[in-house]
């Protein structure tokens, strides 16, 4: 077990980039920056690629026959899709607890290992009994990397660099759902092949190359900035410090009391109920896209090949989104633009039954809704102040918001038009524009209360020693909009 690091990046008194002094200009900040995105974010993308590829894979082995073969009748399907999300959901915040008191390193790597060897052990799997009891243990062995890795860039930005860094590895999973149906046309080619059926070959493959990267990833991965070995001492001390001054010298230190922090506070909820509208749409197209392309009158192959553009689109402007969202310092206003827009998405595949129009609708609806993820993952951990705290919220925010994989699993029933499913999602991107007005107002409210307390008592930055153990309850704390 290592040490925890010394450092943090979760708060600023005002919405800026971080400071620019330790002899680095502007120019100079932007080159380090890139520099961390280099050695940082192409690694984690992929592991993340991998992970979502290897959850939602299943319902592309649906298509290809793992349906007819192992009987997936009634309510199968989706009792083996839903499973995965009970252990996933509630394996999270343990896990990004064990993050900070283990090496990112070492953590990280070794639940790919596991879930790695339960992806490919699926290509044994020949009863729906044995595929429900392998899908829950995949949730249990991913829970942690989605969690951890939006913790771990975290530790390594500013918060208002978060929000295209987040963007950057989340569009994985878009680009993850884009490749799974290429690659799932390719694979199920050979069946027959070792005896086996090209579903599951998908599963076999497709773990194996989660085992190789995560073997790869312990050598590769890096811990914190005060002990990267890219950076120079130079670069290295203007990090720390960087992160430092955006953090007002929260407390870095695990303490029982901030986890408590974190579950008792109204906000984290609010931000959990947000994730949740907008994570059922985005599993929904995950799980059910190539099922609602065949609906459409398209062969089982080509569903797979059509289910590819909604990815490539929603990766595009996932990565759009974060790149304007850090440009203005919002976050609110960017989820509730990308919900509005999946949710108009959702209305067309809701009323208009010819092919054309439907596929246009669900290219839109992911369009809409998968930058909502990141822009909103990064302003739940930009709002909660210090270590603990942050790396409990985000693991709440996603552990909690992933029981609504749940939800997803079980709408999509009455094809063709799938009113049920359709509906249903329309109702939660709604609440989730709902409650991010309400998070909105409420931060503002809360920012506005926090100037005139410093203004009366003259509380400056010079006094943040005094508010260490606070969190984002520190008069210098201000929360993003």
């Amino acid at each position: 077990m290592s040490s925890s690091p010394r450092i943090s990046a979760d708060t600023a008194p005002d919405n800026e980039k971080g400071p620019v002094g330790a002899g680095f200009d502007a120019q100079e900040r932007a080159r380090v920056l890139r520099k961390i995105d280099w050695h940082l974010l192409p690694f984690v993308s992929l592991l993340y690629l991998l992970s979502f590829l290897d959850r939602s894979n299943v319902g592309n082995a649906k298509v290809a026959g793992m349906s007819t073969d192992l009987d997936l009748t009634g309510y199968r399907y989706n009792i083996a899709a839903a499973v995965f999300f009970i252990l996933y959901s509630f394996a999270e915040v343990p896990s990004n607890i064990a993050l900070k008191l283990f090496r990112p390193s070492r953590w990280i790597p070794s639940i790919m290992v596991a879930w790695g060897l339960v992806m490919t052990l699926m290509c044994l799997v020949n009863t729906f009994e044995g595929l429900v009891v392998a899908r829950i243990f995949l949730g249990l062995t991913e829970a942690g990397l989605f969690p951890g890795v939006t913790y771990y860039i975290s530790l390594w930005y500013p918060k208002a660099e978060r929000s295209l860094r987040i963007a950057i590895f989340f569009s994985a999973a878009t680009v993850a759902g884009a490749f799974g149906g290429i690659l799932a046309y390719a694979i199920e080619k050979m069946e027959g092949i070792g005896g086996l059926h090209g579903w599951q070959w998908i599963f076999c493959l497709e773990g194996i190359a989660t085992i190789i990267a995560a073997l790869t990833s312990f050598f590769f991965l890096y811990d914190y900035p005060d002990t990267a070995s890219f950076l120079t001492d130079a670069e290295r001390h203007y990090v720390i410090e960087m992160l430092k001054e955006d953090s007002n010298n929260l407390s870095t230190d695990y303490q029982f009391r901030f986890v408590l922090q974190a579950l008792r506070d109204y906000k984290s909820y609010v931000q959990v109920g947000i994730y949740i509208g907008l994570l059922i749409p985005v599993y929904a197209i995950a799980l059910f896209t190539p099922t609602i392309i065949t609906e459409l009158g398209f062969s089982a192959a080509n569903a797979q090949l059509l289910s590819v553009p909604p990815f490539v689109c929603g990766c595009i402007f996932t990565i759009l989104a974060g790149v304007l969202s850090d440009k203005h310092q919002l976050r609110g206003p960017y989820v509730i633009g990308g919900a509005f827009v999946s949710l108009v998405g959702y209305i067309v595949l809701y009323t208009q039954s010819g092919s054309a129009a439907s596929y246009a609708g669900a290219v839109l609806a992911a369009v809409g809704v998968f930058p909502t993820i990141a822009v909103d993952l990064a302003w739940a951990s930009s709002n909660a102040g210090g270590d603990i705290k942050r790396g409990v919220v985000v693991a709440m925010v996603i552990g909690l918001g992933n029981l609504g994989g749940i939800c997803s699993s079980f709408i999509y029933l009455d094809p063709p038009r799938f009113h049920v499913g359709h509906g249903t999602i329309i109702g939660f991107l709604s609440l989730s524009i709902l409650l991010s007005c309400f998070a909105m107002w409420d931060y503002q409210r809360i920012n506005k209360q926090k100037d005139a307390l410093c203004r009366e008592q003259g509380i400056t930055d010079d006094r943040g020693d005094e508010f260490v153990d606070m969190g984002d309850e520190s008069p210098l704390f201000r929360y993003a909009i």
